[in-house]
């Protein structure tokens, strides 16, 4: 189903891209990097604003803890969003290079292609995630690797549900052109409500709160904010996350195919690798 040769052909004209392009690495650092900075000092503001390790009202947590919640969510959504833009922005490169069409016309499956794309998402999970630790490490003293195995449960279900906004996204960008190429950057963002990232799923409208039971990222937040503050890992959390991705990611598989036979069959395909 795979072939390594091709999926490794891919994958190393992606990388370079990278490697000779300095500000394409300046990017890849520069946005999670500020994030985790400016949301990192707000917090440690409103802990010494708010008495330091005092307990915030009658029955309140710690405060301590709101500043691990908010730190560990930063650094974890950004395993989400840069698994989507690997996918994403590696399908916009070859639009944007006008080697679309030599891809498709190439022995090149759809399955190597998504599976190269994949692991540009990989990549760039990988390398933002150990700036982030070090730099959590050194500013706020928060240790990532103290949710031990959980740590890689959590990357993975976010890394799965981005592959798929990723695919969903070139999907969209196939069949409504240019036009659809923000949805690119925004389609992690109009989740993110619903993903708890910040917050518990708890504080929503009942609403909402159905909506957020229906994304694996609340769940993974979920069980990240109860590693933080009970210990342990919540299996039934990783498990619903995780046979929600499966749903998710075969629904974005499926997606993917129909629109590229439709734009195969009405010349969409010519269209959006020439404009």
């Amino acid at each position: 189903m795979f072939r390594p040769s091709v999926i490794r052909a891919l994958l190393t004209r992606y990388v370079l891209l990278y490697a000779k392009n300095p500000m394409r690495a300046f990017e890849l650092f520069f946005w999670p990097l500020v994030q985790l900075l400016v949301w990192g000092f707000v917090t440690m503001y409103l802990q010494q604003a708010g008495g330091g390790g005092q307990a915030a009202g009658e029955g309140g947590k710690a405060f301590p803890n709101y500043i691990t919640f908010l730190i560990g969510g930063i650094i974890l959504w950004d395993a989400l969003f840069r698994a989507q833009q690997g996918v994403s922005i590696s399908f916009l490169e070859d639009v944007w290079t006008r080697n679309l069409l030599n891809i498709f016309a190439a022995p090149v499956r759809m399955t190597d292609y998504i599976a190269a794309t994949f692991g540009v998402g990989l990549l760039r999970v990988a390398i933002t995630a150990i700036v982030l630790i070090v730099v959590a490490s050194v500013a706020y003293s928060f240790n990532l690797l103290q949710f031990k195995i959980g740590l890689i449960a959590y990357y993975a279900n976010l890394m799965i549900f981005g592959w798929a906004l990723g695919i969903l996204s070139i999907a969209l960008i196939l069949r409504w052109g240019h036009g659809a190429e923000s949805l690119a950057w925004a389609l992690p963002f109009m989740i993110q409500p619903f993903a708890c990232v910040f917050y518990p799923m708890s504080v929503l409208p009942g609403w909402m709160q159905a909506i957020a039971s229906a994304f694996p990222p609340a769940h993974v937040f979920e069980g990240m904010r109860g590693a933080i503050e009970h210990g342990g890992f919540d299996m039934r959390q990783f498990l619903i996350a995780l046979g929600l991705n499966a749903v998710y990611l075969g629904l974005s598989g499926w997606a993917f195919a129909a629109v590229l036979r439709t734009a195969r069959e009405k010349g969409l395909l010519v269209k959006t690798s020439s404009s």
